[in-house]
């Protein structure tokens, strides 16, 4: 009886989901992905997803009682910032910079810009970049099996246009990365930051995030397809098929349009945005990939997407139903 006396303004659309349960339910769908990054990577994965998923909702907490705000961190916002974050880092990146990294994006991305809700760009991504930009060589050093090298997907930018895909995995670098393959791409038995280099365990997460309604199909189909278009056409491979599954399976592409190009905040609501999204993201990153100096492109690429949100929303709002939304009597 209660629901019924409910007073609000229009649209009146109800919904049982919440902030709190949409977050958590994130969280428990990177849990392959993250289970698969402390198998791979060990002790030092789990110390550091645990540094920056305290810290995010100690800084949080305490940024929320020093300025007299409402305390909001059990909604998981802060959690999943962290997780995303130390998904996001290798596993032998300095717990104080990662530290670093997490209070820059809880305090400089988020609560500084209204707090949940409010913030312009996808706060880990955000705390990413920063770290990029103040501790490269760090942000830059991934080691598997005690080696550290390049990851499959620098050493694919970086070989012989002459030989195959297939033939400079099993190569490897010559120097420090050793002998791999698509399949382990794929699996994810290969270097590179914690939560990037199973495919497999986060498509099994995106699935479910997309089954369970909780995020729309349009960014990542749109984002995958649009890059998978770009790399075959300006790859310098021709129609090399497994160059560009190896471009999927490599990086934080996979990660970044399943759980961070699809957070609510920062991603256009309109369904053709969303759409509009999606290929602009994967223009930018096949840009920075294929062009750029680096073989990565992905966090970049959706920040500068996430500015630009405002404006895709504002082109593709819904034209609304009326003589005044109507042209030529159309």
């Amino acid at each position: 009886m209660g629901n019924l006396l409910n007073i609000s303004s229009s649209p009146h659309v109800r919904d049982k989901s919440s902030t709190q349960s949409i977050m958590w339910c994130v969280i428990l769908c990177l849990l392959p992905a993250t289970v698969f990054g402390i198998y791979n990577f060990g002790l030092k994965a789990i110390i550091l997803i645990i540094a920056c998923m305290v810290t995010c909702v100690l800084t949080e907490f305490i940024w929320q009682k020093a300025m007299k705000l409402p305390v909001t961190v059990t909604d998981g916002s802060a959690a999943l910032t962290g997780l995303l974050l130390a998904l996001n880092l290798s596993s032998t990146f300095p717990v104080w910079m990662a530290v670093i990294g997490s209070v820059f994006a809880i305090i400089v991305v988020k609560q500084l810009f209204g707090g949940l809700g409010q913030n312009f760009m996808n706060p880990a991504l955000g705390a990413r970049c920063f770290l990029m930009v103040s501790f490269a060589g760090k942000m830059t050093s991934f080691t598997y099996d005690s080696i550290t090298g390049p990851t499959p997907l620098a050493i694919i930018k970086n070989g012989d246009k002459a030989m195959s895909v297939a033939d400079i995995l099993a190569a490897g670098d010559g120097q420090t990365q050793a002998p791999t393959s698509l399949l382990n791409m794929f699996i994810g038995n290969i270097g590179g930051t914690i939560g990037e280099t199973s495919a497999l365990a986060i498509l099994i997460g995106g699935i479910v995030l997309i089954a369970l309604k909780i995020i729309s199909w349009k960014i990542p189909v749109c984002y995958l397809g649009t890059f998978a278009v770009f790399a075959l056409v300006f790859g310098g491979r021709g129609l090399d098929i497994t160059y560009l599954a190896a471009e999927l399976c490599g990086g934080g592409i996979m990660l970044g349009a399943f759980f961070m190009a699809t957070d609510y905040v920062t991603s256009p609501i309109t369904p053709r945005g969303q759409i509009v999204f999606g290929v602009i993201l994967g223009v930018l990153t096949g840009i920075f990939r294929i062009f750029g100096a680096s073989a990565e492109g992905v966090s970049y690429a959706i920040i500068i997407c996430n500015l630009l949100v405002p404006l895709i929303e504002k082109v593709t709002i819904p034209v609304p139903f009326g003589k005044e939304g109507i042209k030529d009597g159309k």
